[in-house]
């Protein structure tokens, strides 16, 4: 499965829209302005809230936390040792770990399990500016789960930039 990620073109704040490979509107992430902390939503074309995705108020380290249904499922932080600047970790609740590696702010990194790419995300196949693809590798993965961790670890980098 591909998505391509129209990332913040012409829209106001945070929203944008995330594509199918046939151009069809799959989710929209929502960014909650005027918020305390860093909130977005990823909705489907009915507006139906698929997944909540916030920053963690007090942590030391910047963690975004993803919920479903209004039950965590998954934090999202700059892997701590890593050599490489550009290294995060996903904690699932059910104890799994995904690591997260690339050159995030180049949109061009991997979501793996265990050593297995679930997901890579690319600008390379594309030539339109600030759009970026989200390659789901595993028929069997969860997409929203993926494009969410792409979003969070997006969001993470460039407020380390920022900083």
């Amino acid at each position: 499965m591909r998505f391509l990620v129209r990332d913040r073109i012409l829209g106001f704040g945070e929203d944008y829209w995330i594509e199918d490979q046939n151009g069809n509107k799959v989710f929209l992430v929502d960014g909650k302005a005027m918020r305390i902390r860093d909130t977005f939503e990823l909705k489907d074309t009915h507006g139906r809230v698929l997944i909540d995705i916030h920053k963690k108020m007090l942590a030391l380290r910047d963690t975004m936390v993803i919920e479903r249904d209004g039950e965590p499922l998954a934090t999202i932080k700059h892997k701590r040792f890593s050599l490489l600047r550009n290294h995060y970790k996903v904690s699932l609740v059910d104890g799994t770990e995904l690591d997260v590696s690339g050159k995030i702010l180049d949109r061009e990194f991997g979501v793996d399990y265990d050593g297995e790419l679930l997901a890579q995300i690319s600008r390379r196949w594309l030539h339109i500016r600030e759009t970026y693809g989200v390659d789901i590798v595993r028929e069997d993965a969860d997409a929203a789960l993926l494009i969410a961790v792409a979003v969070c670890v997006i969001h993470l980098a460039e407020k380390e930039r920022e900083d």
